[in-house]
């Protein structure tokens, strides 16, 4: 279904972001919430995931290490 513009996308991503809106929407759905986690934590386990970051943390982080040095 979006395989090609997938490659593109950080691991999981999909998930995450599914997850993410779910938790915002009221009512709150918790049993599709709770599915769509499940969702999440079969892929991180399937991609061998070990941390999630947001892009503009990893921009922070690379300039306050480049401040340092």
């Amino acid at each position: 279904m979006g395989e090609p513009s997938s490659q593109s996308q950080p691991v999981c991503a999909d998930e995450a972001l599914d997850l993410l809106n779910c938790v915002t929407k009221s009512p709150f759905d918790q049993e599709k919430c709770l599915r769509l986690l499940h969702s999440l934590r079969e892929c991180v386990l399937n991609k061998k995931v070990k941390k999630f970051s947001l892009a503009d943390q990893e921009q922070k982080e690379a300039s306050s290490t480049d401040k340092k040095a």
